[in-house]
């Protein structure tokens, strides 16, 4: 793999303390310069172990960016096979046949936090869902010196057994501090019981300011949540649903959802009974954001990926490539 390096001083954030100078000293030599650590290692006057130290605290924490370009590659060319079908920017992660359900989860999370965090700028106003996926990918995300960045979150957490606020919380600390943002929760359940209630909650100003600032958003970052699968979405294995709603999805041809907003493989989800109580963003909401980033790893996902993407609700993918083929062939034999 190419190694390069951001040498503009645009690119770089202001150096605080010695080791931030250290790092950019010794990744410059390592990455631009291409001398070997033991080089490095005498010229700066240091051990070697400081060295591969520096160097790693410098990729961890933004001063060197690594861009890997596809070539004409199998995955390159199943992304290509994804914006011919659909209206999207794709990328999708090469994963071996071999690799746990966990493994590939890293990968792309590993892969969409790279790209996020090239998307996002200064003021904006991000949108983000929280999930099994969102927080695997939080845990990737590189540091990035921003300014007036808002993180707003997209669907309510809470659920009969669990207020939710852990989960989400980890997902928005984590990103904010690596971001420098503020952070907008929405104290609000994931379902509501009744739909007269969700109505009359909407009227309420504290959660009407949450809404409003969903509006404005610039950027969305979501997966979508699959009834089934070796890792089990969240909102399906949580307590979020009882029993009988589980089945009753069944029955009315749900596959899964896109910030709780639950789906059927051909992109419809008005109709559907339990989205009247549902608190996500709506499909409806979502294509008014300008860009809207989604990530999903797993065949599992499969179909309601597909929905995903006839609801219109993405425009930028990143994907594994069994799940990607498994999309273009539901697609190609459900035209």
């Amino acid at each position: 793999m190419p190694k390069n390096a951001a040498n503009s001083s645009d690119e770089f954030r202001n150096i605080h303390d010695e080791r931030d100078l250290l790092a950019y000293k010794a990744a410059l030599a390592y990455y631009v310069q291409d001398e070997t650590m033991e080089t490095i290692r005498t010229r700066m006057g240091i051990s070697r172990s400081t060295v591969s130290r520096l160097i790693s605290y410098a990729r961890a924490s933004g001063i060197v960016r690594i861009q890997v370009c596809p070539v004409n590659l199998p995955d390159s060319r199943l992304a290509a096979a994804l914006e011919k079908r659909f209206p999207i920017r794709a990328q999708v992660v090469n994963c071996s046949p071999q690799q746990t359900q966990s493994q590939v989860l890293s990968n792309v999370t590993k892969v969409a936090a790279q790209m996020v965090s090239y998307l996002v700028k200064d003021a904006d106003v991000v949108g983000i869902a929280w999930g099994n996926t969102t927080s695997e990918m939080a845990q990737h995300i590189q540091h990035k010196d921003l300014d007036s960045l808002t993180l707003v979150q997209l669907n309510g957490a809470a659920s009969p057994e669990t207020s939710g606020l852990n989960h989400i919380s980890n997902i928005l600390n984590e990103i904010a501090e690596r971001w420098n943002a503020h952070t907008v929760h929405f104290p609000v359940p994931a379902f509501f019981d009744d739909p007269a209630l969700k109505e009359a909650m909407w009227k309420e100003r504290a959660v009407r300011r949450v809404l409003d600032w969903q509006e404005k958003c610039s950027l969305a970052i979501f997966s979508v949540g699959s009834l089934k699968g070796e890792i089990p979405s969240r909102v399906y294995a949580a307590g979020y649903l009882s029993p009988e709603e589980l089945i009753k999805l069944q029955k009315d041809a749900v596959v899964g959802d896109v910030c709780t907003v639950l789906l059927r493989a051909d992109g419809s989800w008005k109709d559907i009974e339990l989205n009247k109580r549902a608190t996500g963003a709506t499909p409806d909401v979502l294509r008014q954001i300008p860009r809207r980033f989604c990530l999903a790893a797993g065949q599992a996902k499969a179909y309601p990926l597909l929905g995903a993407l006839r609801a219109g609700v993405v425009t930028d993918l990143v994907c594994d490539n069994a799940l990607a083929k498994r999309v273009l062939a539901l697609a190609e034999a459900n035209k």
